[in-house]
């Protein structure tokens, strides 16, 4: 037997080391000082001239802490080279000021890092919306699809009907759906636009019935769709093209929506025609932040911002399973995130299964999306997710977990 009974254990992140520290009966000030170090947070540089990189490399390793670099530039003393950063968040703290007084890009960087390291440690938001609330960081919230179109790749021409749409609406909020997305227009690959008449057409009716009942999302990159489902009844934009549109996010700002910007690489028409990143998570994070800037530049709260990394918008089955593992990637942004992985393309490429059979896929890649810190799935069957939504939410807390 090992002395002492020794075994490996894990600490996940301060609130758990406070827990356990608190169990172990050690004095508050210990507690306080030791609460910290139970998580090193890893942060990524890029493009790092030699000279910055060799000081920051020797100022964490100062304090304790490690910073990678290339092996030309640690021997040469030239060039740029990607850093790769671990240290506690007591450690960063520390070294900012150090790293503050040397170049003008170290100083910049000393002043970003507060924020970055504060996005890393948040998980609970409150979005605002016209219609109340989006309250964010427990049990991932489950956005029910409701596709009003005719050539969506799942269900497409099912809920055309507004009478037959409405049912299926009222049927994912009886499963538990916490947002409805309305769409009247297929993003599917290869897809093609439809007019604006057309896509109010099919959603208008909708949005007004369902909006008593439940927040009601508008899946549109139109501002003219967005601003009558808005006056509809709409609490939330969920723009696939990330308000690139002309007039978009003026629209999202004089609405008052709350606001899900995607990323696709891109458009529907053609995003899949061979879709290549040389660093993928930084380009989504790149893009996205982009996205956020004019998003709060036309006067969009930023606090009512959405993030989403756009599950099979542009990207290959490679792209996908790795948005998801490293979702935790997208807390950079410092905002809530939404996954919609629900029985697409790669699910069906993993699995071998078709359009009809991708419910255990799905909800393998809603679990994963779960643990790795989702705040919203979008799903096309409530029912048949939720189940996998709240065990993965369960076995995310543990010893912690309580019924509802």
């Amino acid at each position: 037997m090992r002395p002492f009974h020794a075994t490996l254990s894990l600490v996940r992140g301060p609130e758990e080391a406070r827990a356990r520290l608190a169990a172990l009966d050690v004095d508050p000030d210990g507690v306080r000082q030791m609460a910290p170090k139970s998580r090193a947070v890893c942060v990524e540089l890029a493009s790092v001239p030699a000279a910055d990189a060799l000081v920051i490399k020797d100022e964490f390793l100062a304090l304790g802490a490690e910073a990678a670099i290339s092996t030309e530039t640690y021997h040469h003393r030239r060039g740029e080279t990607a850093v790769l950063l671990l240290a506690t968040p007591d450690q960063y703290h520390r070294i900012l000021p150090r790293l503050s007084q040397n170049s003008a890009a170290l100083s910049r960087l000393a002043a970003e890092l507060p924020a970055l390291l504060d996005a890393a440690e948040r998980r609970d938001f409150r979005v605002p919306t016209p219609r109340g609330d989006l309250i964010l960081g427990g049990r991932p919230l489950l956005m029910g699809i409701l596709n009003c179109t005719p050539d969506s790749f799942y269900d497409g021409g099912r809920f055309v009907d507004a009478d037959a749409a409405v049912v299926r609406g009222l049927e994912l909020i009886e499963a538990g759906a916490d947002v409805i997305d309305v769409g009247g227009e297929s993003t599917r690959p290869g897809s093609e636009p439809v007019s604006v008449k057309e896509e109010l057409r099919r959603v208008l009716p909708v949005i007004e019935r369902l909006s008593s009942r439940e927040l009601v999302s508008v899946d549109t990159q139109k501002p003219e769709v967005a601003r009558r489902a808005m006056a509809a009844g709409a609490a939330i934009i969920n723009d696939v093209g990330a308000l690139r549109a002309p007039g978009m996010a003026k629209a999202a700002a004089e609405t008052g929506a709350a606001v899900i910007l995607m990323h696709m690489r891109g458009e529907p028409r053609t995003m899949q025609q061979n879709p290549t990143y040389t660093n993928l998570y930084p380009e989504v994070i790149e893009f996205l932040e982009d996205r956020m800037a004019a998003a709060t530049a036309a006067g969009v709260d930023r606090e009512k911002i959405i993030v989403d990394p756009g599950i099979g918008f542009g990207k290959t089955v490679g792209h996908n399973l790795e948005l998801i593992r490293d979702l935790a990637r997208l807390r950079t942004l410092g905002r809530p995130i939404l996954v919609g992985p629900s029985n697409k393309a790669f699910v069906g490429k993993v699995t071998g299964a078709e359009i009809g059979d991708r419910t255990p896929g799905t909800g393998a890649a809603v679990t994963a999306a779960t643990l790795a810190g989702a705040h919203i799935l979008r799903v096309h069957d409530i029912a048949s997710m939720r189940p996998f939504v709240e065990m993965a939410w369960a076995i995310g807390q543990g010893e912690s977990w309580s019924s509802p």
